[in-house]
This record gives C-alpha cells, sequence and structure tokens, in this order.
C-alpha cells in the first residue's frame, strides 16, 4: 500500500507460519526499506520494478506464484496479471486502488477552501498561518499521503492516481479473489462490486466493520484463502 511496507504484512506472513509456502514481501521504491526512483514513477515502473526484483531473487519467470496487492499493490498486481510475464496462477487483490471515484463534496469544498486560503495569505501578517492552515486543509481532505511524500513521490502519487485501471479489469484470466472492508473510505466498498463483475470468475470477500487495512484486520482469513487456493501436487 501507499506510504506502507512489507511489515503491514506482519499479521499475514504470522497466519501463513509454518505453512509449505515461500513469501517473498518486497518494499517499494519509495517506501519502507527501499530508496525513491530517481524519477517519478507510474503503475507500469512499478510492475516492472516488481518483475525485475524477482529476477534479483533468482526467481525463475515459470515458477507458479500468487500475487497479493493491497491498495496501491493492487493497481501493481493489477498491472502484472494483465501483462502475462510471470506465471501468476492465483490473484489476490486486498481493497485495491486503480479505479477513479467521482469527487467527494468535501473534495469540491477543499478544492474552493484552497484557491480562497490562498488569497487570503497573501495579505500581510496572515502569511505566518500558513503551516496550520495547509494542515487544517490536509486534514479535511484526508490528503496525508501527498502532504507527507517528497517532491518526486508527490509526482508519483499524481501518477499511479491519474490512471483508471478499470479497462484492464475484463483482461485478468487467472483465478482471482478480492477482499474488501465494508467501511473503506480510501477505496470504497462500491467498487469492489465493480471489480467483481468486471473480473469474470473472481471471489468477492466482504468484511463489515472492516476499514481500509483488511490485509492485517482479516489476516486469518486472506491466509485460509491463499491456503486453500494453492495447487495442489
Amino acid at each position: 500500500g501507499w506510504g506502507g511496507s512489507k511489515e503491514s504484512f506482519a499479521p499475514l506472513r504470522a497466519a501463513l507460519h509454518g505453512q509449505n509456502i515461500t513469501i517473498l514481501p518486497p518494499d517499494l521504491p519509495g517506501f519502507g526499506s527501499e530508496p525513491e526512483p530517481k524519477s517519478p514513477y507510474t503503475v507500469d515502473d512499478y510492475a516492472t520494478w516488481v518483475e525485475q526484483w524477482l529476477s534479483q531473487q533468482k526467481i525463475p519467470t515459470n515458477t507458479p506464484l500468487s500475487i497479493l496487492g493491497h491498495s496501491h499493490g493492487g493497481r501493481i498486481a493489477i498491472k502484472l496479471a494483465v501483462r502475462g510475464n510471470l506465471s501468476i496462477t492465483h490473484l489476490l487483490l486486498a481493497a485495491p486502488a486503480g479505479l477513479r471515484y467521482p469527487w467527494h463534496i468535501k473534495r469540491f469544498i477543499g478544492g474552493f477552501a484552497s484557491k480562497i486560503g490562498k488569497t487570503l495569505l497573501k495579505i500581510p501578517g496572515i502569511s505566518m498561518f500558513e503551516p496550520i492552515a495547509k494542515k487544517m486543509l490536509y486534514t479535511l481532505l484526508r490528503e496525508h499521503d501527498y502532504e507527507r511524500a517528497s517532491p518526486i513521490m508527490k509526482e508519483t502519487l499524481v501518477n499511479v492516481t491519474r490512471e483508471n485501471l478499470k479497462p484492464l479489469l475484463p483482461k485478468i484470466l487467472v483465478p482471482t479473489d478480492l477482499f474488501w472492508g465494508e467501511d473503506d473510505k480510501q477505496t470504497p466498498i462500491r467498487g469492489a462490486s465493480l471489480m467483481h463483475e468486471l473480473i469474470k470468475g473472481s471471489t468477492l470477500h466482504t468484511f463489515p466493520g472492516v476499514r481500509h487495512a483488511v490485509h492485517k484486520d482479516r489476516a486469518q482469513e486472506l491466509a485460509a484463502v491463499i491456503l486453500q487456493r494453492l495447487p495442489r501436487a
């Protein structure tokens, strides 16, 4: 997920401990221990990076893989599944990003307030309040990811959120499980039904009372599905 690291999958790794499965959790460029890219990335750039990272782990291209992506990682997983460069046998998408949602009313209000605020802050004596005003606006818009990002990662965030992956969903031909919290505010639950409809043969798992961190809050349930879907000898 955006801003997360491989450590966010610790509950899932614990749930899979002792099973006959190899887990390869990378930190993505710009997050965790992995340095930022030298220039702004797109979703395709992240997908290429994952393919190269797997190659560096000495994973042959014909090795059967289950790919799990949460939020921003879901975007990348969708790209990988459609590209067909890896031998993906199972796709797991946990509250995946990639759909374009209409602006919420608070986004409209926030954008309007931002324009007014820039004008007001030019008035002598008021400019000292700019840091506080920005923080309040970011809180209103829930744009903390953008607020905290470096210049390169700001552009990266714009790049990845601009792309609508909806046209790719019917092209996913591997077995797919979708996991979604019904109280998710970042990737709203209405996106679950759309993805389920467009990814033919997919299975949708929804969880009441769960928000965006479904991969952590329902790690046991995800682990059970992963083990159930593993190819049997």
